[in-house]
Parts: C-alpha cells; sequence; structure tokens
C-alpha cells in the first residue's frame, strides 16, 4: 500500500513539474510578446512625434499665408447673401428681372492678424442663420 502510495506522489510530482514547466514557457513566450510590443509603441511614439513636428511646420499660419499670396489670393473676406424666398421654385427658371442675384458683401480685416477665409454657399449661411 505505501509502495502505490509513494508511486502515486513521485507521478503527482511529475505532473506538478511538467505543468509548471509549461506555465514558465508561457510566460517566457508572453514576455517575449510583451517586449516587442512595447517596442512597437516606442516606435510608433518616436514617429508621432516626428509628424506633429511636421504637421507644425506644414499647417503654420505663416507659411499658410506665404502660400496663399503666392497663389493669388488675397486677404479680403467675402460673405455671401441670400435668402430661400428668393430662390426659384424647382423646375422654374428665373426670369431676368428677378431679384435672384449673387449678393457679396466685403468685410475689412483686421490689421493684426491677416487670414484667409473661405466664402460660404447660400446654404452654410442659412445652415447657420437656422432657416
Amino acid at each position: 500500500m505505501i509502495r502505490v502510495l509513494n508511486f502515486f506522489c513521485v507521478a503527482l510530482m511529475g505532473l506538478s513539474i511538467l505543468a509548471l514547466y509549461h506555465v514558465s514557457e508561457r510566460t517566457r513566450v508572453t514576455q517575449m510578446s510583451l517586449n516587442k510590443v512595447n517596442h512597437q509603441i516606442r516606435e510608433a511614439r518616436g514617429n508621432i512625434g516626428v509628424l506633429q513636428a511636421e504637421w507644425a511646420r506644414v499647417a503654420g499660419p505663416g507659411r499658410i499665408q506665404e502660400l496663399a499670396q503666392r497663389n493669388g489670393m488675397h486677404d479680403t473676406v467675402s460673405a455671401q447673401l441670400s435668402s430661400f424666398n428668393l430662390l426659384p421654385r424647382r423646375g422654374e427658371a428665373p426670369l431676368n428681372n428677378s431679384p435672384l442675384r449673387n449678393a457679396n458683401a466685403v468685410v475689412p480685416s483686421s490689421p493684426q492678424a491677416p487670414m484667409v477665409r473661405p466664402t460660404l454657399s447660400p446654404q452654410a449661411i442659412s445652415v447657420q442663420a437656422g432657416f
């Protein structure tokens, strides 16, 4: 009886050793994967820093202003004003004496910070005004 009990204890000890070896090997493989991912994260953070610096250079207000002036854009700001009741109905052509026309208002820009602003469409103005 004691021999059988000793045999089961030795077998249990052998199975414990195999289980611990398996856990140790999985831990080692997981640690290597974690090191690889940490390395990739460090590289990605470095790349993000480079991209942020490049974006700051490319999207700087001075560079945008220079490109705008080089391509013939001016500092004048214009807005298109319109109303839905002046627009022709679907299928109707505007008549020659129609009050429908483009209305432009030029707003002087401030001398401290000249900026290039886009022209708004009548739809964008009506959306902003809540019509």
